[in-house]
């Protein structure tokens, strides 16, 4: 089922792949990652100039890495802003995506965290190095394929 953006992007020209609606109806689009950032400014132009989070996850173990962008549409005098999930899924051998820094400046930590813990880089972030863990860590904690260097599980500790 199309949603109202996609539809206006298919009207557009704007290439994309609608996922459906989730669970609270919000229409779900994926994007790839080498048509992200224009997108994203013609999103910004449209009217969604509200980024509510940005996050990203691990699909499956030695698969694709997602990055996942939540905008809202604010006007004044609305009740009820309208609001989109973006996807944009890159390769875990490589994964890079277009940082939207420059159209929403409250990605900044979020790409930077999803950096760290995932390795997804976001080409043109203007600070992408790690944010959470010591600069000297080795690997990304949230792949699904990570290994702990030198963990040990304490059992039994009381």
């Amino acid at each position: 089922m199309q949603g109202r953006l996609s539809a206006w992007l298919v009207k557009h020209g704007i290439i994309h792949r609608s996922l459906g609606f989730d669970y609270q109806g919000i229409e779900t689009l994926q994007i790839k990652p080498e048509d992200w950032h224009s997108i994203a400014v013609i999103l910004y132009v449209y009217g969604y100039n509200y980024l509510r989070c940005q996050c990203a996850y691990d699909v499956a173990p030695g698969g694709l890495l997602a990055s996942v962008y939540h905008l809202t549409r604010i006007e004044y005098g609305v009740d009820q802003p309208e609001e989109v999930c973006i996807k944009v899924f890159a390769s875990r051998r490589n994964p890079r995506i277009p940082s939207v820094f420059w159209v929403w400046k409250s990605v900044d930590f979020q790409e930077r965290e999803s950096y760290d813990m995932l390795g997804i880089s976001y080409d043109n972030h203007p600070r992408l190095k790690r944010i959470l863990m010591p600069e000297s860590w080795i690997g990304w904690p949230l792949r699904k394929d990570y290994i702990a260097p030198n963990f040990y599980e304490i059992q039994d500790a009381h």
